[in-house]
């Protein structure tokens, strides 16, 4: 479980260790955090799959997979395949700044994700498995699919 004020402040965690973005302004970056907002691996990339495959990447190499206790958090939109790579590394929770691009149960359905976030403005949309937030969220979207 991860409390809904870790979950709101990631993408701004994640944003503060950017050290290349804040230099050139064009990158996007994948991290994984605890569930005390720890972001213990933070990739960037000029491809938000290639930083996902980055952070995945060195959990593996590190013989830390599967990844069941964290965070996938993403500083642009969620796609399937992202939504896919996580799933396959063990990832349960998922974090994101932008919408998903697949409509909303579609990717999660397909691989069995738990839940996924859109994070924006200090709220967040839940998907699915609200109760998986501390506090629970009652306020969240319908799942489907």
């Amino acid at each position: 479980m991860m409390s809904a004020a870790v979950i709101r402040a990631l993408p701004d965690r994640l944003r503060e260790a950017q050290s290349v973005f804040e230099a050139t302004g064009g990158l996007h970056a994948a991290g994984l955090a605890r569930s005390d907002g720890d972001l213990f691996v933070v990739r960037e990339d000029i491809g938000r799959h290639n930083a996902v495959d980055r952070v995945i990447g060195h959990a593996f190499l590190a013989g830390e997979l599967p990844l069941r206790d964290v965070a996938l958090v993403v500083s642009g939109r969620l796609s399937f395949e992202i939504v896919q790579k996580a799933a396959i590394a063990g990832i349960p929770i998922l974090v994101a700044v932008s919408a998903p691009s697949e409509p909303r149960g579609r990717p999660r359905a397909a691989v069995g994700q738990d839940h996924r976030r859109l994070v924006r403005d200090n709220r967040a949309n839940v998907y699915s498995h609200r109760e998986r937030v501390a506090p629970p969220v009652t306020s969240a979207l319908p799942a489907s699919g």
